[in-house]
């Protein structure tokens, strides 16, 4: 069975549209705001590289966006997102700097990421970013588009990718896509893991290294290990028995080169989150509590390492397991802070 099939996410995207296309200016009729900064026509400095930029969400952390800036060859940098405006397109070209130029595009509609000036601005970007807000936008306005092949083939050309929050969000190969319009908590998540407001998608992004990941971001300030935990036990109980949960903390980036090896850059002693249960769940049933014994929580820090390629942390922060009994998580071991 599919993590989410597509006639869910035309139903639940046709609701979201609608709402915006209420709420629209008139003066965005195209579907999007385009944004640029720097010279946008000059070569490129550097050469580029492979690489993931995994970011959990809140504060930036400088120097993961200069290790990032560097993998798109100090070039073009293009920024998507479905809210906001050049906020974050200015901060990256002025203090961060060593860019080319930096553009961004803000999408109001599903047709945007079929408009040729749209796809010819992706199509010449060194590297992407995918800035917060609602990933249900990115699903209903990107997934199965000519902007979707893009960004794919952005990364089958071995160029940067990366995002924070929502945008962190769906560059798993599966994604919790918020297609109920909420964002469900832990408890929630929990208590019926096979309920409506777990809206799961597969089939979105094909990143290297997380085709069997799902993410979750702002990990421990939002309390989502156990949700976490529930998304995983969906995928393994419809069949998608290899996936595991990768969290990443607030102001903390989990940064993956082209080798598949991956370091923590943090600003506020983050740590991403290794999820990985046994098996599939002892129980898991329609408006029933999970019950799943035996999940191995690995922290990944600053001193330790990821290799993507089977999951081997060296060095890891900590690691202990948990269980989730009668829809209840408990932690056995010492975990960093105590409101996970």
């Amino acid at each position: 069975m599919r993590a989410c099939r597509w006639w869910w996410v035309v139903f639940a995207c046709g609701f979201a549209l609608a709402g915006w296309a209420a709420a629209a200016d008139p003066a965005t009729h195209r579907g999007y705001e385009y944004y640029r900064i720097g010279d946008t026509q000059a070569a490129r400095p550097g050469q580029t590289a492979p690489a993931l930029m995994l970011m959990g969400g809140g504060s930036w952390v400088d120097p993961a966006f200069h290790w990032f800036v560097a993998q798109a060859g100090h070039g073009h940098v293009v920024i998507l997102r479905a809210s906001g405006a050049d906020e974050m397109q200015d901060e990256l070209y002025r203090r961060i700097g060593g860019v080319a130029s930096v553009q961004t595009l803000v999408f109001h509609d599903r047709a945007a990421a079929s408009d040729p000036a749209v796809l010819d601005i992706v199509r010449h970007a060194d590297g992407i970013f995918i800035a917060g807000g609602d990933q249900a936008n990115y699903v209903c306005f990107w997934k199965g588009t000519p902007l979707n092949e893009l960004m794919d083939r952005h990364v089958r050309e071995g160029k940067p990718i990366g995002g924070t929050s929502a945008g962190l969000a769906i560059l798993g190969g599966y994604a919790y896509g918020a297609l109920d319009g909420g964002s469900i908590v832990s408890p929630e998540a929990t208590h019926d893991p096979l309920g409506s407001a777990v809206t799961l998608v597969d089939g979105f992004l094909h990143v290297p290294w997380l085709a069997q990941v799902i993410t979750d971001t702002h990990f421990a300030a939002r309390g989502r290990l156990g949700r976490l935990i529930a998304f995983v036990a969906r995928l393994r109980h419809e069949g998608h028995a290899q996936v595991v949960g990768l969290g990443v903390d607030e102001a903390t980036v989990l940064a993956i080169g082209g080798d598949g090896i991956g370091r923590i850059f943090t600003r506020d002693h983050g740590f991403a989150w290794l999820v990985q249960p046994e098996g599939t769940p002892q129980r898991i049933a329609p408006g029933q509590p999970l019950e799943y014994r035996d999940v191995r929580l690995t922290g990944i820090g600053p001193d330790s390492r990821i290799d993507m390629r089977d999951l081997g942390v060296q060095r890891p922060a900590f690691q202990v397991t948990a269980d989730v009994r009668d829809g209840r998580l408990v932690v056995h071991g010492d975990l960093p802070t105590e409101d996970r």
